[in-house]
């Protein structure tokens, strides 16, 4: 097995976690050196190993090859005397402890903060939950699903007289795993600094998509304007932008982000007469009359194809995009030349490539999710554990060892 390297190689992860939101943050560093342990019930491993399509070469999850990449996996049942015991050794040696289980939940298995900080004083612990450790919802169960709804992601995604909208991916889990990562990059940095030892990041799934989201709250609170989803336009309608589709089929995606871009297109798209119209003179102009605009760059994208689209907006320094399929995006030079999309050896599955891309000390991809119980035998030896030892653990069920090695 490759041995860890990157910015993070000298940390140790010990991963409680299970499905997206805590699995992520563990695997964004993981990309980057850290050593994680995901730690797995030998009865009933993470669900994401069977969630979403297998692949055609080995009939393994697609989702668990990239979420659990560059992990080592330990089965084992830590609930049990004898499966505490090892957490408590794998602790005493880790750096973090990352878990998104519902609130309480560690309290009552006996191993919350106070515990963990006990066996070990310097551990950060990463708590993902739907809605925090405290407060009046904090057991109440939630879903990536509740979390954007409670953000007010789909009360801005669809359109005006149609219902709300979730958007294609996991936004609120995956934004609380790119959080999640941030915070624990910030207790570390502090760790050792002032008398700061280790701590607990508490943090919700709901919050880290609110936080991205960022303007909704300052909109109504400041401005007393409150956005609303407005179809193929932005919900402020704040700067020109939208969605059209060009007379050869292609969807583009339309933005200008300042005054002088905007009637530079205008004149681009819609001749001298628009352009120079009062309507448009400045920001808040265009602002009011954003309609208007709309229906000229709507006009003249349907007419036109892509070439004469992208050829249009580029001369008047504004952005037409294509939208990119998957199969797109696998074809695409610039992605291609940053070289975003990565493939390990022996494996048909591709994933997206670590980011961000640090110069001098890069992430890397090692392996892709491993099979269950892939390497209880190792961690367990590095634990100091004899094969007789591994034995007993593994017919008691505390443990589980791939197929070969029982």
């Amino acid at each position: 097995m490759t041995k860890p390297q990157g910015p993070l190689e000298d940390i140790r992860i010990v991963e409680l976690g299970h499905v997206i939101a805590g699995p992520l943050s563990a695997t964004l560093m993981a990309d980057f050196g850290a050593d994680v342990i995901k730690v797995e019930n030998p009865r009933a491993p993470d669900m994401m190993r069977e969630l979403g399509p297998k692949a055609v070469q080995d009939g393994v999850g697609v989702w668990w090859k990239t979420i659990a990449r560059n992990k080592r996996i330990l089965s084992l049942d830590w609930k049990a005397d004898e499966g505490r015991a090892i957490l408590r050794k794998l602790v005493e040696q880790a750096d973090v402890l990352v878990e998104n289980f519902r609130s309480g939940v560690l309290e009552r298995a006996g191993i919350g903060p106070d515990v963990l900080h006990e066996w070990n004083p310097d551990l950060i612990i990463l708590r993902i939950s739907g809605y925090g450790q405290t407060g009046p919802m904090a057991k109440k169960p939630a879903f990536g699903r509740a979390a954007e709804a409670m953000a007010g992601m789909p009360h801005l995604t669809g359109h005006e007289d149609g219902p709300p909208m979730h958007p294609g991916f996991p936004t609120a889990d995956s934004t609380t795993g790119l959080m999640g990562a941030l915070g624990v990059m910030m207790a570390l940095h502090t760790r050792g600094q002032n008398g700061v030892r280790g701590q607990v990041v508490d943090l919700a799934v709901f919050e880290a998509l609110m936080r991205l989201m960022d303007y909704h709250v300052p909109a109504l609170t400041g401005a007393r304007l409150s956005p609303k989803r407005n179809g193929l336009r932005q919900p402020m309608d704040f700067s020109p932008g939208g969605m059209f589709r060009t007379s050869d089929g292609t969807w583009v995606t339309v933005s200008a982000a300042s005054p002088q871009t905007a009637q530079r297109l205008l004149r681009a798209v819609s001749g001298d007469a628009l352009a120079d119209d009062p309507r448009f003179a400045d920001m808040p102009s265009i602002t009011k009359n954003m309609a208007a605009f709309f229906d000229a760059l709507n006009t003249f994208v349907t007419q036109n194809d892509l070439a004469t689209v992208e050829a249009a907006f580029l001369a008047a320094d504004a952005v037409a995009a294509p939208v990119l399929s998957v199969e797109d995006i696998l074809a695409h030079p610039q992605i291609n030349h940053r070289s975003d999309i990565a493939e390990v050896e022996g494996e048909e599955t591709q994933v997206i490539a670590p980011v961000p891309k640090l110069s001098k000390t890069p992430g890397a991809m090692r392996w892709l999710g491993r099979g269950k119980n892939a390497d209880s035998q190792m961690i367990l030896q590095e634990l100091g554990l004899t094969a007789a030892e591994i034995e007993t653990l593994a017919a008691q069920g505390i443990i589980g060892l791939p197929e070969g090695e029982k």
